[in-house]
């Protein structure tokens, strides 16, 4: 496939066998959001999804900051805007978000410094976060007259909505650890050991199916916030007897039996 960042000035692509690392690349305004870096990464994550080779996304940003949030010269522009011009990129920021959250193989979120705002939903559209104990988060929107509307489905499936209305509202800066606590952040590692800690998640992704992984996703959206009723407990029968018949499962069940690789696992490791 053609390279999805050839075009890209907002972001950094690169692409190692079956690894995508996308990073935010605005270091200048710590990756804060504008209209351009919504419309590249939406294009960029909806390319990578639909490319077979690529198994895994790991999103990051340049710089000092994961991701400030939006551009201030970006909301100047929105300030001036109609109803239909703000509903318009409203709709391409929940798009943006969505293509994310939605993508069928793991997406991987390297979380440092500067997170607030739209940066707490990306992290919170991502499959799995790992940050450095000096990364900092804050859902400051009420302190500028606005509401974290387009990210909230996503922080609020992380958080839960009890610690959502605390920082929803009080708008103030959370740590960390505090993050990891909520469950927006699934590990802590020092920022020297960042990348490595990165790279053995990404190894053990690897390991597993991927078509398996792109059912247990969609098993998880269909089964969280869900009472477990005859309705949700006949769907996860259906899913499992249906993955059951899959080569990908029979492949895997056999490797297994036979104590061998699966032959989506690299000969090489």
């Amino acid at each position: 496939m053609a390279d999805p960042g050839a075009t890209c000035s907002t972001l950094e692509i690169t692409v190692s066998g079956a690894i995508a690392r996308v990073a935010l690349n605005r270091p200048d305004v710590h990756n804060a959001f504008d209209e351009t870096l919504i419309s590249e990464l939406t294009h960029v994550v909806r390319t990578l999804d639909a490319d077979a080779g690529i198994r895994v996304l790991v999103l990051e940003g340049r710089g000092k900051s994961f991701c400030a949030g939006a551009d201030l010269n970006w909301m100047k522009k929105m300030a001036a805007f109609s109803h239909a011009e703000n509903l318009a990129d409203a709709s391409s920021l929940a798009a943006m978000l969505s293509a994310l959250n939605g993508m069928s193989k793991p997406t991987v979120a390297r979380v440092h410094g500067a997170a607030y705002g739209g940066g707490v939903g990306l992290v919170a559209c991502c499959d799995i976060a790992i940050g450095t104990p000096g990364a900092t988060f804050a859902l400051s929107e009420t302190r500028l007259g606005l509401i974290p509307a387009a990210i909230s489905p996503y922080v609020i499936a992380a958080i839960g909505a009890r610690a959502a209305r605390r920082y929803f509202l009080s708008a103030e800066r959370f740590g960390a650890e505090e993050a990891r606590q909520l469950g927006l952040l699934h590990e802590l590692v020092p920022e020297a050991e960042l990348d490595a800690a990165v790279d053995r998640l990404v190894a053990s992704l690897l390991d597993a199916g991927p078509q398996a992984q792109s059912e247990a996703k969609l098993l998880i959206h269909a089964v969280a916030q869900r009472p477990i009723d005859q309705a949700v407990i006949g769907d996860t029968a259906k899913r499992i007897a249906r993955v059951r018949a899959t080569p990908e499962a029979k492949e895997g069940v056999s490797a297994f039996l036979a104590k061998r690789k699966p032959a989506w696992v690299s000969r090489d490791k």
